[in-house]
C-alpha cells in the first residue's frame, strides 16, 4: 500500500512590505492579520500549519496565539525560497509529500480554496498546482498587476473550464481572440520534489522578464495545474486594502 499523502500548509510572513510596512501585524478585529490567515489555513483541516518569517516580533505574536512559527533568513529573494528554508528546518526526515504555501497577506481567504488547490497533486500528474478565476472586469484584462494563466482546458461543467494545465503566465493580455481571460490567484501546492528542483535552478530568462517567479517552472519543464474557482481573495497590499479587509472581518 502507498503511504498517506501528508500535506503541510507554510505561510511566508516578512515584515519588509514597501507598501505596507509590517502589515502581518496590522490589527484586524482585533488581531494581527498574519493570525487570521493562520486560522483559515488551519480551518482547511489539511495538517499541520506553520508560518515562516523572519521577525522575531511575527514569531513571537504568532505563538501568543497558539500557531506555530519558524524564523528564517531575512535575505531570500522569494516567499517560495523561505518556505523551503522552513521546510528543511521542520521537517528533515521528508515526512510531508506536499507543501502548501499561502500568502500571507489573504485574511479573508475561504478555507475551501486552499483545499481546492491540493487536487491536481492528489488526482493527476502535476508537480505544482495553483488557482484561477475568470476575469470579468474589462479593466482588468489589460492591467499588468493582474496576472494572465494562458492554459489548455483538462476538464469543463456545462462549457466552463474546472483545470487548465498552465502553458504560460503573462502580464500582458493573452491569449489573443474571443474567448475567457483567466486571473491567476498566487497560492501554490508544490510536491516536495518539484518545491526542492524548483529553488535550486535559480531564476529563469522569462521569470525575469515577466517579474514572474511561477515561469522558472515551466522553463525547466515542470507541469503546472490550474483549478478554476469562483472569486479572488482580498489581497492586502495597501492601506485602502487593509481597510477593506477590516470591514468584511468586522462584520
Amino acid at each position: 500500500m502507498p503511504k498517506p499523502f501528508k500535506s503541510l500548509i507554510l505561510i511566508p510572513a516578512r515584515m519588509a512590505s514597501t507598501r505596507l510596512p509590517g502589515k502581518p501585524l496590522a490589527d484586524i478585529a482585533g488581531k494581527p492579520m498574519i493570525v487570521h490567515v493562520a486560522e483559515r489555513a488551519q480551518a482547511s483541516m489539511l495538517g499541520r500549519v506553520v508560518v515562516a518569517t523572519d521577525s522575531a516580533e511575527v514569531k513571537a505574536s504568532v505563538e501568543a496565539h497558539g500557531f506555530e512559527a519558524v524564523m528564517t533568513r531575512s535575505d531570500h529573494e522569494s516567499g517560495s525560497d523561505r518556505i523551503f528554508e522552513a521546510l528543511q528546518l521542520i521537517d528533515p526526515d521528508k515526512e510531508f509529500d506536499a507543501v502548501i504555501n499561502v500568502q500571507g497577506d489573504l485574511p479573508t481567504l475561504d478555507p475551501a480554496i486552499i483545499k481546492t488547490a491540493l487536487l491536481p497533486l492528489l488526482e493527476g500528474d502535476a508537480d505544482i498546482a495553483t488557482l484561477a478565476v475568470e476575469i470579468t472586469d474589462p479593466a482588468e484584462k489589460t492591467n499588468p498587476n493582474v496576472v494572465k494563466i494562458i492554459g489548455s482546458p483538462l476538464g469543463s461543467s456545462g462549457g466552463a473550464p474546472q483545470k487548465l494545465r498552465a502553458l504560460y503566465f503573462t502580464r500582458a493580455t493573452a491569449p489573443y481572440g474571443e474567448g475567457p481571460l483567466y486571473h491567476h490567484i498566487g497560492l501554490y501546492a508544490y510536491r516536495r520534489a518539484a518545491l526542492e528542483k524548483f529553488v535550486s535552478i535559480g531564476p529563469s530568462v522569462l521569470e525575469l522578464r515577466e517579474k514572474l517567479e511561477q515561469l522558472r517552472a515551466l522553463e525547466a519543464g515542470m507541469r503546472i495545474d490550474v483549478e478554476v474557482v469562483q472569486s479572488v481573495p482580498l489581497g492586502v497590499d495597501t492601506p485602502e486594502d487593509l481597510e477593506k479587509a477590516r470591514q468584511f472581518l468586522s462584520r
